[in-house]
């Protein structure tokens, strides 16, 4: 059996190829710095041995095949160096999952600045409800699988032949961030998809790109990855993908958003609505999910099951029946008639739509919205001047500005009296406390744990 190490196993896409590697048939260890749900929870659950922290003495007590190296390493840690120092074999996470995983697959890739982990959730879940018992790495929890990753499967109506074959389908969120401090690469580049998904692009992870257009190289690269018989399912909306296109397309492409392939039709009070392709209704979505950005996932999701085989009616049928990611807009618990929700949103883009989507919901309803400014684009302070009107939509705005350098009081001051800033937890908490009344909705935004924040929340609303 071929044991694997890997170093930073506590990220959503390490996790999974973690949990990915042990159903192959591997042994898997790992290490990272600190743990916390719902990747500690899985791996746990899994039974990987993981080691807390970067230190060299793990390399004796786990003599690996190979290691298997996530970005979050860096030059300098000790375990870093003394792989290095021994001329230990090492790899990249991407690369791994490439060459031992995806080459054998029908792959699709879900890219985009914002709705990856939501959008590959769908085109997952789609797959499965059609009987293709598809493998995928997703970057959260779906609530229809209750795993981030998992191996292809063998399909449910084909279990009793003894000649089934596993789903030749593979789906991954396909991040742009780089893949490991000695391959500066996007990491979708190593994942040669034959149907992808370009959901959107914006200007973000400012501690790796200088500009758009650096991120718009990678997003060429990618393109240039995808078979001529293979698909592009890219938003009509977004000028930054035109570009990319623009630099040569050797691929299929069907458009959704505001272009002629596919479209959002009639959308009806509850949520539900209609699916046009080139003006044609085709099918029709009843669903719970909130915001227009749901469903431009659901109408690109749709486009890249089509081409594998999936009809649009499947399509609907299935999307119909989605409950979403983890962290997703998930309500985390009602006290005295106060909900707390936790969202992954920490780009202003994605902020402003997570707040358009609750306003949708609660209506007039008082919607406090809190937030952690965590990523590292949020930390060097490149989004800032976008926050305020991302914000705008919210009745009363708590920021937790412990670790950041910038001035977030300066910042967010155009809000005026409706913000508040803290540098300390028992603070934000309390302040959030004592303003919540019956009917409020507390909106918690962060791309990390934030201190555990939603249950002290609904702990201390409890006792008020």
């Amino acid at each position: 059996m071929q044991h694997i190490h890997i170093i930073g196993i506590g990220g959503t896409f390490m996790g999974g190829l973690a949990a990915i590697a042990k159903q192959a048939g591997y042994r898997v260890t790992g290490c990272d710095a600190k743990m916390y749900p719902p990747m500690s929870t899985q791996l746990a659950d899994l039974g990987i041995d993981v080691v807390e922290g970067f230190e060299a003495a793990q390399l004796d007590n786990y003599p690996a095949d190979i290691y298997v190296i996530g970005n979050v390493a860096r030059r300098g840690m000790p375990v870093v160096e003394a792989i290095l120092n021994r001329n230990l074999p090492y790899t990249s996470g991407p690369q791994w999952l490439a060459e031992n995983i995806l080459q054998q697959h029908w792959v699709l890739a879900v890219a985009g600045t914002h709705g990856k982990t939501t959008t590959s959730s769908m085109l997952a879940w789609v797959l499965e409800e059609a009987g293709l018992a598809p493998g995928f790495l997703i970057g959260g929890v779906p609530q229809n699988f209750a795993v981030s990753a998992r191996l292809p499967q063998i399909s449910p109506a084909t279990q009793a032949d003894s000649r089934a074959e596993t789903s030749p389908f593979f789906v991954i969120e396909a991040d742009e961030y780089d893949t490991a401090f000695f391959d500066k690469r996007s990491k979708f580049v190593h994942y040669h998809p034959r149907t992808a998904i370009l959901n959107n692009l914006e200007y973000d992870h400012a501690d790796i790109f200088p500009d758009l257009s650096a991120i718009q190289t990678q997003f060429h690269h990618l393109v240039r990855t995808i078979p001529s018989e293979g698909l592009i399912v890219v938003n009509d909306e977004s000028q930054a993908l035109s570009e990319v296109l623009q630099q040569g397309c050797w691929s299929q492409v069907e458009g959704f958003g505001s272009g002629k392939d596919w479209q959002v039709g009639e959308v009806s009070k509850t949520g539900g609505f209609d699916v046009l392709f080139q003006q044609q209704k085709v099918g029709h979505i009843e669903w719970q999910l909130l915001g227009q950005h749901n469903r431009m996932n659901a109408l690109a999701v749709i486009a890249a099951a089509r081409h594998i085989g999936v009809t649009v009616e499947q399509s609907c049928a299935a999307l119909s029946r989605f409950q979403n990611v983890k962290r997703r807009m998930e309500i985390k618990g009602v006290v005295n008639n106060i909900t707390v929700y936790d969202d992954f949103a920490h780009h202003p883009t994605a902020i402003a739509t997570t707040i358009a989507g609750l306003r949708q919901k609660v209506t007039d309803a008082r919607i406090l919205a809190v937030l952690e400014p965590r990523s590292n684009t949020m930390k060097l302070g490149t989004m800032k001047s976008a926050l305020p009107t991302s914000l705008a939509e919210a009745d009363k705005v708590y920021c937790y500005a412990g670790g950041v350098d910038w001035d977030v009081a300066t910042a967010l001051s155009t809000l005026q009296n409706k913000v508040e800033v803290f540098q300390d937890m028992p603070s934000l908490i309390a302040a959030i406390v004592e303003e919540a009344k019956q009917g409020d909705h507390i909106l918690v935004m962060s791309n990390g744990s934030f201190g555990g924040i939603h249950q002290q929340l609904l702990t201390k609303l409890s006792n008020k």
